[in-house]
């Protein structure tokens, strides 16, 4: 039998903690930018072609 036909060895602890720690520590704060910032983004060039809200004047 190769070590191609056995199953890939489970994650060790350390590997997991890393994970965590990089998902946690810098992925999602990293994507929850982005999308509040993309959105920021998408409401101002709304505003360049919409004119701002409100009544008109």
């Amino acid at each position: 039998m190769s070590d191609a036909d056995t199953p890939s060895t489970p994650p060790r602890k350390s590997q997991e903690l890393k994970l965590f720690v990089f998902l946690a520590a810098v992925l999602f704060p990293l994507l929850a930018v982005a999308v509040v910032g993309g959105y920021g983004f998408a409401v101002w060039i709304y505003q360049i072609f919409a004119g701002p809200p409100g009544p008109p004047a």
